[in-house]
């Protein structure tokens, strides 16, 4: 009971929930969950000092607490601002965030390459998503975009710094997961970049957790590339004896095919448990593994549909039979 009385009443988007004072915007909008979770590009949870830097969080904030009822005049970061007791936010209820949201992504957009036809990323890039969500069909930059001579950063990790946002979490999961960080954010402004400034390899243990948090294409698994199209591949869940990390994986699999493996994330593609570079790109037999089951895509994931057909009118009367089938292919 005293800890159901130290919580605070945030309303969002009409929905009242109870939460821990002091938890960033997001967080509580995470607990109610659906289309009021505002996307996000930088924070991660699991990462301290994460968030602030892409602003496609943005929400408004109608009423600041029952003790200061005034409205904050400007959008804020959600994951930079705490909640307060009566505090009422406004996300996909509030055109302001919806029009701010569009400019971020068009200012993400500006230096981006059009590369999803070739990009490993394509169908779990959130960058994609946003474009298809809030982009525009044309650039309205007349500037030519920015492009960066490929770094070699060794064997596994690939990194192509014209995709990269500048989200800096590949950074924070190396400061906070690794003894020691080789790579960085070199330079300021329009000619900030990822780099090892001496072209040095990463090879630490822990990482290639890189590739799992980046949002776009910038890092990707060199030893995975151009082998299948993630929607061709079938995720299960699976573990394995490991002395370093918990052993528990995705293996991405085509046939008997292990195409790649990855950390196991959460409905916010957030990593539960970092693994390590051994489970990552040396256990690729399957009989170094064991199978637990297949792992749970959402609906709206391309990963899940498998192809490009829109799905039936739910009016069909073939509707519920395909429903009935997709759900037979995914436990099966």
């Amino acid at each position: 009971m005293i800890e159901e009385n130290n919580k605070v009443k945030v309303t969002i988007d009409g929905i009242v929930v109870e939460v821990e004072p002091g938890i960033p915007i997001i967080e509580a909008a995470r607990q109610i969950g659906g289309e009021c979770v505002p996307p996000t590009m930088c924070y991660y949870s699991k990462l301290k000092g994460s968030g602030g830097r892409c602003r496609t969080c943005l929400v408004e904030v109608s009423k600041g607490s029952e003790k200061d009822p005034r409205p904050m005049p400007k959008l804020v970061p959600s994951c930079r601002t705490n909640v307060m007791d009566g505090m009422e936010v406004k996300v996909i209820t509030s055109e302001r965030v919806k029009k701010a949201v569009e400019g971020v992504t068009e200012f993400l957009l500006i230096n981006h390459p059009l590369d999803c036809p070739i990009c490993d990323q394509a169908g779990e890039c959130k960058l994609q998503d946003l474009a298809y969500e809030h982009g525009l069909e044309r650039t309205r930059s007349e500037f030519p975009r920015r492009t960066f001579i490929a770094d070699d950063i060794g064997p596994n990790i690939k990194l192509n710094m014209n995709r990269c946002i500048l989200c800096a979490r590949c950074v924070l999961v190396a400061n906070q997961l690794t003894d020691h960080r080789d790579h960085g954010i070199l330079f300021r402004g329009d000619h900030a970049e990822i780099s090892t400034y001496l072209n040095k390899a990463i090879t630490n243990d822990f990482s290639a957790n890189v590739i799992d948090v980046c949002p776009v294409g910038a890092l990707t698994d060199r030893t995975a590339r151009f082998k299948s199209r993630v929607w061709f591949t079938k995720p299960v869940n699976a573990t394995c004896k490991c002395e370093k990390c918990s052993g528990k994986a995705v293996l991405w699999m085509k046939g008997n095919e292990i195409i790649r493996v990855t950390a196991r994330k959460d409905q916010y593609n957030e990593v539960e448990e970092f693994i390590c570079n051994e489970c990552r790109f040396d256990r690729k037999d399957i009989n170094f593994w064991t199978i637990e089951g297949p792992t749970h895509i959402s609906d709206h994931s391309v990963i899940s549909l498998n192809h490009y057909e829109l799905p039936l009118p739910k009016d069909d009367p073939h509707y519920l039979i395909n429903k009935k089938e997709q759900i037979k292919t995914k436990i099966g």
